[in-house]
């Protein structure tokens, strides 16, 4: 591997922990795109449970891997909001990372002479 190579992943996997373990802290809890599309039609509480209407919403379900330790952008067991985030965000970019540097590297083309 080439020094610019090495520098340039080291730099992005630097970018995306700040984003992933940092940044993410930042994001906004407001309902995206597609959970607001599915609350149309429904009114709420100020807990945000739904109490008339109907909408789509209204038919979701449990979410399979909900008891899992990384489930709803944090890891279960950590106290603090802040750090919870950031260690589930660093472990997915580090999970990530790995698993496609392991698939890079077992999909590399060798040299003649390795063979």
């Amino acid at each position: 591997m080439s020094r610019k190579l090495g520098w340039f992943l080291a730099g992005g996997l630097l970018v995306a922990l700040l984003l992933a373990g940092v940044v993410s802290n930042f994001a906004s809890s407001s309902p995206d795109g597609l959970d607001a599309t599915a609350r149309e039609g429904c009114t709420f509480n100020a807990e945000g449970e739904i109490t008339g209407g109907h909408c789509i919403a209204q038919e979701e379900g449990e979410h399979q891997m909900s008891d899992s330790p990384l489930a709803d952008y944090g890891i279960r067991g950590v106290g603090n909001s802040f750090l919870s985030t950031f260690l589930a965000g660093t472990a997915g970019v580090l999970i990530t990372f790995g698993v496609g540097a392991g698939l890079f590297w077992m999909a590399r083309r060798r040299d003649k002479s390795e063979a």
